[in-house]
């Protein structure tokens, strides 16, 4: 059976990512997909990107675009980098990227610029990063932000009535409009859980790896779920984003 495995947010915790494969032990026909937020964290996000590159050679992988990887590609692009984003994990990122030439930093960048704002599948499956405000789809959406911004999307799957079935007048249209939504972007650990969180056909697979959480990845037809250590373990002498 061919395999596909949704992973959540990286934020440059490379043992994580190389645990959680490891778990898995890839098959040259599964597929990957990833929903961003590769960098800013932990000190290995250059080497993260390394790793990612090169694991596209040889799997089928699909990289989706997080709010802290449009902020590094705007610094590989030597546009000014915005405080918030030296305050969230920049400052780190930007520390792993010496030693790196500018061979190296132009293939990163080609990995940024590549990457997907949303993704859906043949089964009417959508991979975001955040969510999307239109209640017609990303497809129609205003703000390209949003795919890699947007909380509200979560924040109303979180707070529905778990009674609401499809079909009653009050169901949100926005999770009517694909099979299953997967996400990243908003930490399972805010509300003290450390595994992916389903709410109605809606799954959060960022599990706090950018903080005191584990990175998770989810087959999506089994729901078979891998996770990592306590990235703080894998990284003792670190912060990561604990600020």
């Amino acid at each position: 059976m061919k395999r596909t495995f949704v992973i959540g947010d990286i934020h440059g915790a490379l043992k994580a990512v190389e645990q959680v494969i490891a778990q898995i032990h890839p098959l040259p026909d599964d597929s990957f997909i990833f929903l961003g937020d590769y960098v800013d964290g932990w000190s290995e996000s250059a080497a993260t990107i390394d790793f990612l590159v090169n694991f596209r050679t040889r799997f089928n992988c699909v990289f989706l675009r997080g709010n802290h990887d449009q902020w590094c590609q705007h610094w590989l692009e030597n546009k000014a980098s915005q405080p918030e984003w030296l305050h969230s994990g920049g400052y780190e990122t930007i520390k792993s990227y010496e030693g790196f030439g500018a061979a190296a930093k132009a293939e990163h960048l080609h990995f940024f610029q590549s990457l997907e704002n949303y993704h859906i599948d043949a089964s009417n499956r959508l991979f975001i990063h955040a969510g999307f405000a239109s209640m017609h789809g990303p497809l129609k959406e205003h703000y390209v932000t949003n795919y890699y911004w947007d909380r509200s999307l979560w924040e109303m799957a979180l707070s529905m009535d778990p009674s609401l079935e499809p079909g009653h007048p009050f169901y949100p249209k926005r999770l009517l409009q694909f099979r299953e939504i997967y996400i990243g972007h908003t930490p399972t650990t805010n509300y003290g859980i450390s595994t992916p969180v389903n709410r109605k056909n809606l799954w959060n697979l960022d599990t706090g790896a950018g903080f005191t959480g584990l990175l998770s990845a989810i087959e999506i037809e089994t729901k078979t779920i891998v996770q990592s250590e306590k990235v703080s373990l894998l990284y003792p002498h670190e912060k990561g984003r604990n600020k």
